[in-house]
């Protein structure tokens, strides 16, 4: 990740995570947004995408997008590796320019002036972007400062995000040192330093462990609850179930849809999920159950995995007597809740466990 010399690359966030409780922050010290408490969103929109397109080489990264973000509003940009979030980012950030499309943050055209909001946004890169060789609290001064804010401010206002994000006692330990969570959680106190009513966090939890991922969700909460609108990439279903107003699905560089969550989830209301842990399943056994079974839906979601979807209650034991009959043992048979993964999978036919396991394998090898 590129050093920035000034607002234009860094400040632009860095996300960190840790391993103890996140204390709750004082009311009276916002983090950013309005500072009003909870808030939902107004409706205004404050970033408008018309016709976006990027294209790198023979790859059309991002193919003439449309899309809104309301002020206040927590939005999600799901899809696999290599759908055309994050150069989406870059280009509303100012880090790429757009082949074509308009650009409104704001109210200000930002297709043809790149930095004209600048001042408004702050941005968490999904790998860490500060500075090594100083600490967590000289990052945190420093970003501050790259955006006009005095040495007294920025001292006060440094002090106070490594109290609310738990790194306390971190702050005089360079960052070099950090573990991946605790980085991720600077990052974040980077990114909101100058306390912008606009914040882009890519991939925020990628590559942490549980504990931390669970304290920066709660970080992310936090922030939308504030008054912070927040434009989330992700590829964790669950995590953007759990967080997001509304949800836009990317898959080659095109929106395929574009909804609340709820009314996502109306769409696998009522549906009946039985998943099934097998051993000795044979190469034919989807289009034995298909045969057998054609009022459900199969599928075999992985090794030795199968899930039954039907629109009335499935039954278990008659599923049960037909593996059996062929020898095929059952460890396991439990109902399961639809999830936004099936809904992502229905809209886009990509296996979000396939997407995330691809994401993973990627950062592993990073």
């Amino acid at each position: 990740m590129r050093k920035a010399e000034g607002p234009e690359g860094q400040a632009r966030g860095v996300l960190a995570g840790a391993d103890q409780e996140v204390p709750r922050r004082r009311e009276e010290t916002p983090l950013c947004g309005s500072g009003k408490g909870q808030m939902s969103p107004t409706g205004t929109a404050i970033i408008e995408v018309r016709g976006l397109a990027k294209r790198y080489g023979e790859v059309q990264a991002v193919a003439g997008v449309d899309f809104d973000v309301r002020e206040g509003e927590l939005f999600g940009f799901l899809g696999p590796n290599g759908a055309g979030k994050t150069t989406t980012i870059n280009m509303l950030t100012g880090l790429a320019r757009p082949d074509a499309g308009t650009m409104r943050i704001a109210g200000m055209d930002c297709s043809r002036t790149p930095k004209a909001a600048q001042h408004l946004i702050g941005v968490v890169p999904d790998e860490s972007n500060l500075y090594p060789e100083l600490t967590g609290f000289e990052n945190l001064c420093f970003c501050a400062s790259l955006y006009g804010i005095g040495k007294k401010e920025r001292e006060l206002r440094a002090k106070d995000l490594l109290e609310t994000f738990g790194l306390s006692e971190a702050a005089g330990r360079k960052f070099a040192g950090y573990s991946r969570g605790m980085k991720r959680r600077l990052t974040i106190a980077a990114g909101i330093v100058h306390r912008p009513p606009i914040l882009f966090l890519d991939e925020p939890t990628t590559g942490i462990d549980v504990a931390s991922a669970r304290q920066v969700r709660q970080l992310i909460a936090d922030l939308h609850t504030a008054g912070t609108t927040i434009f989330l990439t992700t590829h964790y279903m669950e995590e953007a179930e759990r967080l997001c107003d509304r949800i836009a699905f990317i898959v080659s560089g095109r929106i395929v849809r574009t909804q609340t969550v709820a009314d996502l989830m109306q769409q696998v209301k009522g549906r009946h999920v039985v998943q099934f842990a097998l051993s000795g399943v044979p190469s034919d056994l989807s289009e034995a159950l298909a045969s057998a079974f054609p009022h459900l839906d199969c599928e075999t979601i992985r090794d030795g995995a199968v899930r039954v979807q039907s629109e009335e209650p499935v039954r278990v034991g008659a599923l049960v007597a037909f593996f059996e009959h062929r020898g095929i043992e059952v460890a396991e048979a439990r109902k399961v809740r639809p999830s936004l993964e099936d809904v992502f999978a229905s809209i886009t036919g990509i296996e979000a466990a396939a997407m995330k396991k691809e994401k993973e394998k990627a950062g592993a090898g990073a």
